[in-house]
């Protein structure tokens, strides 16, 4: 095996692993010793090819947002479907896959917003709504959105924030452990947010 190979495959199973423990026990509640030993590898190892501890954090954070653009992505799959805003129980139900299949990652969003005050995801936020842009330029169909929203609600914005609503409702349940946080089933709690965002919750 060339030593790039071995080097790219130690490089997946110190991420892998340090994933694993920071999702679990947090930045500083993790040290490279036992990064190193759930990779098998020695902490000589891990530093050849981080620098320190938070470089690990760093790179696992860019691999998820990579993740996060990609078409297969659950939530990306499902726009590109044009489940927005024709069908806001398929875009639930791929927001609820997006959190649990990929809910380490998300917990990393939360250990970073309590141990780093957002530093390392401030840069991801703040670049959202151009990257929604970007994806709804590669998928022609803003005129048609737009053509079923209220006049004067930016495409952009509405997804957004059916993104956000969607998301963070699942990340409660996944990541925080919270099951039917809304006092009833998820089901339903689905339907009832795909009807609000819908119509809105005050009388006309």
């Amino acid at each position: 095996m060339l030593q790039q190979d071995r080097s790219d495959r130690s490089r997946k199973r110190i991420l892998d692993k340090a994933l694993s423990l920071f999702s679990k026990q947090g930045y500083r509640g993790t040290n490279i010793r036992e990064i190193a030993e759930a990779a098998g590898l020695s902490t000589g190892n891990v530093y050849h090819l981080f620098p320190d501890k938070e470089s690990i954090f760093r790179a696992l954070l860019e691999r998820y947002f990579t993740l996060l653009a990609q078409p297969d992505f659950p939530f990306n799959k499902a726009l590109a479907e044009g489940a927005f805003p024709n069908d806001l129980e398929a875009l639930g139900r791929a927001s609820r896959e997006s959190v649990r299949k990929y809910k380490a990652y998300v917990a990393l969003i939360y250990v970073d917003v309590v141990e780093f005050d957002g530093k390392h995801i401030r840069r991801y936020y703040s670049e959202m709504a151009h990257r929604f842009e970007a994806f709804m330029a590669a998928h022609p169909g803003e005129a048609a959105i737009k053509a079923k929203l209220r006049p004067g609600v930016s495409p952009v914005s509405a997804i957004m924030l059916a993104s956000r609503f969607l998301l963070h409702y699942y990340a409660v349940e996944y990541v925080f452990g919270v099951k039917n946080h809304f006092g009833k089933n998820s089901d339903d709690v689905l339907k009832e947010i795909a009807d609000m965002l819908r119509h809105g919750m005050l009388r006309a």
